[in-house]
């Protein structure tokens, strides 16, 4: 299954807020592979923790899942017997395609895909829960209720992975951090017309946290450790264990 090359942004137009829809959904992994830092590396990575962590006769969660990128991470890993991977996305566009990425690979691991909202799923006998570049996207007021119940919904020694960009509350080392990033993008190919339509796309619907908020939310959660495993420029992976 091939991807378009992401211009959606390429021309001068009225911008409006950024939506996963099919536009979206055909140029996905060129877009995220160009606009996000070590995002292979994350994927590789969550097969390494789901060899770990995930249990047998367990759930894995993948909330926001978009093509399944996640999901196929985790199921290269998993090595225990009876695990489930529920996959949700609210884009239906995004669903109906990660169908189609998932089918592609033989597994034992079975995975069942939601089109819903992630705020209003179950979760229950989780050893793993991922969400992958998603809380940015939620309303703010909504992020604690979300993280508190995935931490009831797990297992004693599950883990939780959130990756999202991060705001700093330092104004000097934000700015180079949001430079260095910007300069990554121009060095994908991205130009500054591309560059500046996306970010007025996202400014209304993508409201990163500071690393600080993470870690509270964790503690206020229930997680008694939690830590950033991985970071690039303003994007970082973190893990919270209960």
């Amino acid at each position: 299954m091939s991807s378009k090359h992401d211009q959606i942004f390429s021309q001068p137009h009225q911008v409006s807020d950024f939506r996963f829809d099919e536009k979206v959904v055909a140029v996905f992994p060129d877009m995220i592979s160009r606009s996000v830092p070590g995002y292979a590396e994350i994927l590789n990575t969550l097969s390494l923790l789901s060899s770990r962590f995930v249990c047998a006769n367990s759930n894995v969660y993948d909330l926001g899942c978009s093509l399944g990128a996640a999901s196929l991470a985790m199921r290269r890993g998993i090595k225990q017997d009876e695990v489930k991977i529920v996959a949700i996305d609210n884009s239906e566009a995004m669903i109906t395609r990660a169908s189609e990425h998932l089918d592609a690979f033989v597994s034992d691991v079975p995975v069942e895909l939601h089109c819903a909202d992630i705020r209003e799923v179950e979760i229950s006998n989780a050893s793993m829960v991922v969400l992958n570049f998603t809380m940015q996207f939620l309303a703010p007021a909504d992020r604690d209720a979300l993280v508190a119940k995935i931490y009831q919904g797990m297992k004693p020694g599950g883990l939780l992975v959130v990756s999202e960009k991060l705001n700093y509350s330092q104004p000097k080392i934000h700015q180079l951090l949001d430079d260095l990033y910007l300069d990554f993008k121009r060095g994908n190919g991205y130009s500054e017309l591309e560059i500046s339509q996306k970010r007025t796309a996202l400014e209304n619907v993508m409201k990163p946290d500071t690393l600080e908020d993470h870690q509270a939310r964790f503690a206020r959660a229930g997680f008694e450790e939690s830590e950033v495993w991985y970071q690039c420029y303003r994007f970082a992976s973190m893990i919270a264990v209960k």
